[in-house]
């Protein structure tokens, strides 16, 4: 494992992303002049496991990890850009995607390698970052993804299952919101993903790859702010973020039962 995360290192200090507009600016609280619109600067649907669908101000739609049929209902999207964290139909099932978008893999050699990505796509910026998942004791290649739409900087966090270093944070930029793993066995578990919450401060976490377990939530959101939805999207601005983190739990389509306590 040490040498895996040297070559993490080297990978990251050769491909550091060209700076954004919201990913490298100041926190909003510490920058007095800069005024930011009251509507929505992006609004993020939850489809189950590690897909989304972001849509900005400007109407550009992002697709992330497009999940395959059968766990969730699979919706009808018409995406502008697609990005894939892992090669596995868990989240490369592309062909749900209409309209002929944009495809972003951050592997390539199926999955063997890192690809960097660092591409301008209409209002948004968008950059990956090498990570690695945790399958059954060895570390395989993921990869994260970082939206920068110049009012808000998202991050989709893939199947991440370890702490980040500081090359990697420095990569990322400041988080406004970060898209997490919690589920364990291919991912970070609870705790961990606890500890990158620390280490990010995003202002709103939002949960994934958990497969509508009370039990994995319960244990992510113990003694931190949180909200739990009744539905599957989230309505993002920059003028109403929260001070302090807080964990946005979100219910996909197809979801069975309620929230725990």
């Amino acid at each position: 494992m040490k040498s895996a995360l040297l070559a993490l290192v080297f990978f990251l200090l050769a491909s550091a992303p060209i700076a954004g507009a919201a990913c490298r600016d100041l926190d909003l609280t510490r920058r007095g002049s800069v005024a930011y619109a009251a509507e929505a600067d992006a609004v993020i649907q939850y489809f189950g496991h590690n897909f989304f669908q972001i849509t900005t101000s400007k109407g550009t739609k992002i697709v992330t990890d497009p999940l395959a049929p059968g766990m969730y209902p699979t919706p009808d999207l018409w995406p502008h850009v697609v990005t894939v964290g892992r090669e596995h139909p868990n989240h490369n099932y592309v062909e749900l995607a209409h309209g002929n978008p944009i495809v972003l893999r951050g592997l390539s050699n199926y999955g063997a390698e890192w690809n960097r990505v660092s591409i301008n796509v209409r209002d948004v910026y968008i950059y990956n970052m090498p990570v690695y998942q945790q399958a059954f004791g060895t570390a395989l290649k993921g990869a994260a993804f970082i939206f920068d739409t110049g009012a808000l900087c998202i991050a989709h966090l893939g199947d991440l299952s370890h702490t980040l270093t500081p090359e990697q944070l420095k990569q990322m930029g400041r988080i406004d919101v970060a898209l997490i793993p919690i589920g364990g066995v291919f991912t970070m578990p609870p705790d961990t993903a606890r500890e990158v919450l620390a280490q990010i401060k995003p202002k709103i976490a939002i949960p994934m790859h958990y497969r509508d377990s009370s039990y994995l939530i319960d244990a992510f959101v113990q003694g931190l702010s949180a909200r739990r939805l009744e539905g599957d999207t989230l309505t993002v601005s920059k003028s109403a973020l929260p001070k302090e983190t807080q964990i946005v739990v979100m219910k996909p389509r197809g979801s069975f039962g309620g929230w725990g306590g």
